[in-house]
């Protein structure tokens, strides 16, 4: 998918590193087998296997796909936070913190607007 495809929450989350209002996104109660994939470049991110309710107001899952995800340093808004992007187009997806559910104990506290849910048939 090109950038003018974006909806414009979209190409500020992916591409200029915003963040969505919490408890905005419907994939947060998004609760169906599926794939959630980048919505800048369509590459599969999450599956629905790894997603729980973490409470914070954006979509969680406690692991990515293999090889999907990449993590920088993000140190705005004076504190240092594991930032996740999209392997495949870099765009920004949101954040990592050590704080989720077994096995992993991570919680990829990811943006709605970043994503695109595609339902198992």
């Amino acid at each position: 998918m090109t950038d003018t495809k974006l909806s414009p929450q979209a190409h500020a989350i992916l591409r200029e590193h915003a963040t969505e209002r919490p408890f905005s996104s419907p994939l947060n109660d998004e609760k169906r087998a599926g794939e959630f994939r980048c919505a800048g470049c369509g590459t599969t991110v999450y599956r629905s296997d790894t997603k729980y309710n973490s409470g914070s107001g954006w979509p969680s899952f406690w692991a990515a796909e293999d090889g999907a995800v990449a993590t920088t340093t993000d140190r705005s808004h004076g504190m240092v936070r594991t930032e996740v992007h999209c392997a495949t187009c870099e765009g920004h997806l949101g954040h990592i913190f050590p704080d989720g559910p077994r096995p992993t104990g991570l919680r990829h506290c990811i943006n709605g607007a970043a994503l695109e849910f595609v339902a198992k048939d």
